[in-house]
């Protein structure tokens, strides 16, 4: 039995709104457009993110130059904080 698993990824918000674009002129949701583009990287020997045969597409939804952001690891008390004192 396959199971969906929902996430929480961060983006920049005018990468969302473009992709939200693209699926939606794809009629694909958000949430599969993001499974496929996982699919492909996952699915391939690739030595950089240029290597990727979606590169051409990022490329074409962002701006600029591409920034890898990393969140510092945060403990679990911090982000069970975090949650909670964002339903409030």
């Amino acid at each position: 039995m396959k199971m969906d698993v929902k996430i929480t990824l961060s983006f920049d918000e005018s990468v969302i709104n473009k992709a939200k674009k693209y699926a939606d002129a794809n009629d694909i949701s958000l949430s599969r457009l993001t499974e496929f583009l996982y699919r492909k990287i996952t699915s391939g020997h690739y030595q950089s993110l240029e290597d990727l045969p979606v590169s051409d597409w990022i490329s074409m939804v962002a701006e600029g130059k591409v920034e890898y952001k990393t969140a510092a690891a945060k403990s679990r008390k911090a982000m069970k904080k975090e949650y909670f004192d964002s339903k409030k």
